[in-house]
């Protein structure tokens, strides 16, 4: 439990570091470096095109060459980063460094994930849950700790220089306390040494994301926490943006909304996982299933309220769904792979998890643009629902079955 808790450690500070980085301070420095609308959305969201492309390589290159090596590797990316945004001075420079930024995220994510699957043996739901959650405080953290700073800095024209600059050396000094206690585990759980030369190194590292990929059931349910994400996407673009301009509300009270659905997801994950780990009594693959329909039922009736309370409600049952989903859906991937595979396994769940909350905005504004809000999140729920028979097609119950070795 103390390598547990360290990593949890570890995944506080480096979410921390990361979302102070993000949001409310990146989309602010981009207008400040003169970036129109376009150009601000390209500078948030291009690290999670670093993600897509590069956490299925790192996953399955943690697997040959160990696993908290790999995940050091990652951290060094949170701590050495952020000293580059001291440095910027365009709009160009912005977005190379978010770019390369990403690639924190995008080595530590899946690695850090396949090490707790490694350590929980039975309890593989409730444990990543609780390291999610922990994740999720971090970056729940950063975006007022951030908004803060710019706002006590300020002066009538704005957040200055030194701002920025300020919110920047946080992120450094985060990231790299984050490093040093990851280092401090590393180097008390010695990491697998790897073996063979470097030939036999590349053909491990192709056969694990041959085998992986070839897995139908993992592929399946990690497409499920894809489609979920793709909805908790659009919801996070166009749920303020409804809350504002079709229900009359003031910022602040869609932002509650939107801090309802996150809370009640973070609060309920770790339960939802002890139960997900009780396979005799329910097994992973309903609660996935409960959870899709839970997300979908009120994501289609959100544009058709307009009261405070009704769409509090429904954010609260979409984040309860939430929480069921992904609660379920890492273990289940570990579950269904070898455990010398967790880290190919979780790459292609993070890549999956990527295109899937990226294409939610995108797949929403252009629907909203063309149908509209009851129609587009009639249709983006449809999605939820008709994936549910789809995956018990290709994934059997797991009430009846053991862990894989």
């Amino acid at each position: 439990m103390t390598a547990f808790f360290n990593l949890c450690s570890v995944a506080f500070l480096a979410r921390f570091s990361y979302a102070l980085a993000r949001n409310p301070v990146l989309p602010l420095f981009a207008l400040a470096l003169g970036a129109g609308p376009e150009a601000i959305g390209l500078a948030v969201g291009v690290s999670t095109v670093t993600g897509v492309f590069f956490k299925l390589p790192a996953g399955a290159l943690s697997d040959v060459i160990g696993r908290r090596r790999t995940m050091l590797a990652g951290l060094g990316f949170f701590a050495l980063v952020p000293f580059a945004y001291l440095f910027v001075e365009s709009y160009g420079q912005l977005v190379l460094v978010r770019f390369v930024h990403g690639f924190a995220t995008a080595i530590y994510g899946p690695v850090a994930m396949a090490v707790v699957a490694g350590l929980a043996g039975e309890r593989k739901g409730e444990m990543l849950s609780w390291f999610s959650s922990v994740g999720i405080i971090g970056t729940l953290a950063g975006a007022p700790v951030g908004g803060f700073i710019l706002s006590i800095m300020s002066t009538a024209q704005g957040p200055t220089t030194l701002a920025y600059r300020t919110v920047f050396g946080v992120v450094a000094v985060t990231g790299v306390a984050a490093l040093v206690l990851g280092a401090r585990l590393l180097w008390q759980d010695r990491p697998e040494a790897a073996t063979g030369g470097f030939s036999a190194r590349l053909q491990s590292f192709r056969s694990g994301i041959r085998e992986v990929m070839g897995d139908r059931r993992v592929l399946a349910t990690s497409a499920m926490e894809g489609v979920q994400n793709l909805s908790m996407g659009a919801l996070e673009a166009f749920l303020p943006v409804y809350a504002v301009t079709v229900a009359g509300f003031s910022p602040f009270e869609a932002g509650m909304l939107w801090a309802v659905q996150v809370v009640v997801t973070m609060a309920t994950k770790p339960f939802l996982g002890r139960t997900s780990d009780s396979r005799g009594r329910l097994g992973r693959r309903l609660l996935i299933v409960a959870g899709m329909l839970c997300c979908a039922l009120p994501f289609a009736a959100i544009p058709h309220l307009t009261g405070f309370l009704p769409l509090m409600a429904a954010c609260l049952v979409f984040g309860l769904g939430e929480a069921l989903v992904t609660s379920s859906s890492a273990a289940m991937v570990a579950d269904l792979c070898r455990a010398r595979h967790y880290g190919t396994a979780m790459g292609v769940f993070g890549t999956i998890f990527d295109l899937g909350h990226a294409s939610g905005p995108l797949l929403g504004g252009i629907l909203v643009g063309a149908l509209g809000y009851r129609w587009s999140f009639g249709l983006l729920a449809l999605v939820l629902v008709a994936s549910v028979p789809w995956f018990l097609r290709l994934v059997p119950d797991d009430r009846a079955e053991s862990p894989a070795a």
